[in-house]
């Protein structure tokens, strides 16, 4: 005879309770029967269905596993939400907390893939959710539930590639700039890509259409914060003008953020002519470019202009009285300035 041993944890503390053998680590029950089979040498032939109730072992896991999470204990998380996964391949949390966990353990060199892979598994966890969650209520709880963990972990990974960037030394810093945007790209493209699945997976949801916005927006405000590193300036704006657009189905009043495609920004200028492409603000470039730039006072001007004016534009650029207290000054400068020679035409900034 053989020892009694639990199939699905491999212990042999069972006990009888109760008419059953109840595995005292994993709480999996054995009928009489079954005890006997798995004691007998050798291989027993086994007629009609075997039935293992794992229902209270999957019960003990999620109570680690959660326990874990809540203590962010990322290991131990990943640890048993893994074991649940095999057992319960449905679940939805199993699914995302597992890559979740393992995402959050990345290093700096990792940022990209982690970020990849946590996008790589919302349309599935999100399809579980919908399949197999089947209240209403507890569907919006379980999806906001993995919004606010995209969010964090996006926020996470983005100023982690951020951060990493700016402290490396000036004079090498430039080697790097394609690596932190791979970063800064992937992290924010987790909340884009949350967006779109959440407003497709649950189209008839009302009140999930606001996690989508939400994590649109959050996705825009990582796009503008690199928007200055881009090559390709114009395509990634109308990216954000694309989620921009998404905005506005669900928020009429959503304004769209004032977009810089330069390395240096007339923020202003910009804001009153909503664009930094346009007659009256390529005249004032090449003003600042040719002009004010050539001075000791001239340059000061600048620095302490794009010090200031990115806050006053955040706060108050969308506003009707904003620009229409700087429409009337910007024209009779823009004015004067094609007066004196300088062109209105397409102008790429110079290096300052």
């Amino acid at each position: 005879m053989k020892q009694l041993t639990c199939e699905m944890c491999g212990i042999t503390d069972l006990l009888k309770q109760d008419g059953v053998f109840v595995c005292q680590s994993c709480g999996t029950k054995y009928s009489v029967e079954e005890a006997k089979k798995m004691m007998v040498e050798g291989t027993v032939e086994v007629q009609g269905t075997v039935k293992v109730d794992n229902s209270d072992e999957l019960k003990n896991l999620y109570q680690i596993a959660r326990r874990a999470k809540n203590d962010n204990n990322g290991a131990n998380a990943a640890k048993y939400y893994d074991m649940i996964l095999v057992k319960d391949p449905t679940s939805w949390e199993a699914s995302f907390y597992l890559v979740y966990f393992k995402a959050m353990e990345c290093k700096i060199a990792e940022i990209q893939s982690a970020s990849i892979s946590i996008s790589n598994c919302i349309d599935s966890v999100l399809g579980l959710i919908k399949n197999h969650v089947k209240e209403s209520d507890e569907q919006e709880k379980s999806v906001n539930e993995v919004a606010l963990r995209c969010m964090l972990i996006s926020e996470m990974l983005y100023n982690g590639a951020k951060n990493h960037y700016t402290g490396i030394d000036l004079q090498i810093r430039s080697n790097y700039t394609q690596e932190m945007l791979n970063n800064c790209c992937a992290a924010r493209d987790i909340m884009y890509i949350l967006g779109d699945n959440i407003d497709s997976i649950f189209e008839n949801n009302i009140n999930l259409h606001q996690t989508a916005v939400s994590a649109w927006k959050d996705g825009i405000e990582k796009h503008k914060g690199v928007m200055t590193y881009f090559a390709q300036k114009e395509t990634n704006k109308q990216i954000i003008i694309k989620y921009v657009d998404k905005i506005k189905q669900y928020d009429s009043t959503y304004t769209a953020p004032v977009i810089n495609t330069a390395s240096g920004g007339c923020y202003v200028a910009t804001a009153v002519y909503g664009s930094y492409d346009c007659p009256q603000v390529w005249t004032l470039r090449r003003y600042r470019d040719y002009t004010l730039d050539r001075t000791w006072y001239g340059r000061a001007f600048i620095h302490t202009y794009y010090a200031i004016s990115p806050t006053l534009v955040k706060w108050f650029g969308h506003t009707k009285w904003f620009k229409k207290m700087w429409r009337g000054t910007l024209d009779r400068m823009v004015k004067s300035l094609q007066e004196k020679g300088y062109l209105s035409t397409p102008y790429n900034d110079k290096e300052w």
